[in-house]
């Protein structure tokens, strides 16, 4: 079978899962994997597809705007509920589960406003790709009994990017997204400054025209990640990012030599 036909074969898939839903609720980031499954959900379902979306401090303003735009544009209802994750102590004392408490907390009032509108089926953007990694979070959303289609129908990242081209949409190429607080090294306290603080950093740093990065923040030095490709080009910027970061209140900037890659915090877990 050749990768064309088993993507087909996925598809149908997501597709007969959707529709199996009858009414579905997306928890929608506006990354490339709950993107492309509100934009499905949409296509199967019509307005029996809702599209919820979390505005917390860790959700880049431009981001937010983003999902809402994007659902004006698709005709995808969408609603938003505005969450503090500082009503969890558990997040801002950042535990290497720290994930767990804060999908938690998500998908609680995820849960909610679904149910407030007949829907008993919330889904999130989790592919196969994502049981890789180190996901606490997967553990609150098995117990709260969240539903993954582009998993269940085996879509892989690549997949999802690929019928994202297909379709058109502008994600199809964006870079992996995260929230702001996977920024942070474990056991290190989690502040609204700090928050702001890295979303000015790394924004600085698109704005130089460079994609695939993450600051992650070790006290008051910032570790920079951009992808390998880039690290030439990025070390003839160093002393301007420096000398911003700086002024963002960083005592020491460096470059990972690794280069940019997810969940690089969790390497400390063994």
């Amino acid at each position: 079978m050749d990768n064309l036909s088993d993507i087909r074969n996925k598809e149908a898939a997501l597709t007969a899962y959707i529709k199996a839903a009858g009414k579905l609720a997306v928890a929608f980031s506006g990354g490339v994997d709950s993107t492309y499954l509100a934009y499905k959900a949409h296509e199967v379902l019509g307005d029996n597809a809702l599209a919820v979306t979390i505005r917390s401090q860790v959700l880049i303003d431009e981001d937010f705007e983003w999902t809402v735009d994007f659902c004006k544009d698709y005709g995808i209802k969408q609603v938003v509920i505005e969450c503090d994750v500082f009503d969890s102590e558990q997040f801002e004392n950042n535990p290497p589960d720290r994930c767990y408490y804060c999908k938690k907390m998500d998908f609680d009032a995820i849960l909610k406003a679904a149910a407030e509108r007949g829907i008993t089926v919330v889904a999130d953007g989790s592919n196969v790709d994502d049981t890789g990694d180190y996901r606490p979070g997967m553990r609150a959303m098995a117990e709260l009994g969240i539903v993954s289609p582009l998993k269940e129908a085996g879509l892989t990242k690549n997949d999802i990017r690929q019928l994202s081209k297909e379709a058109g949409l502008p994600t199809w190429d964006k870079p992996a997204a995260a929230c702001l607080a996977s920024r942070f090294a474990y056991g290190e306290k989690i502040t609204t400054e700090g928050l702001i603080r890295v979303a000015n950093a790394e924004k600085f740093i698109r704005d130089l025209g460079f994609r695939g990065i993450r600051v992650r923040v070790h006290g008051n030095l910032a570790r920079i990640e951009v992808a390998p490709d880039d690290k030439g080009r990025f070390l003839l910027k160093a002393d301007e990012v420096t000398a911003r970061l700086k002024e963002l209140g960083f005592s020491y900037v460096t470059m990972d030599l690794k280069g940019y890659r997810t969940g690089s915090m969790n390497e400390v877990l063994g």
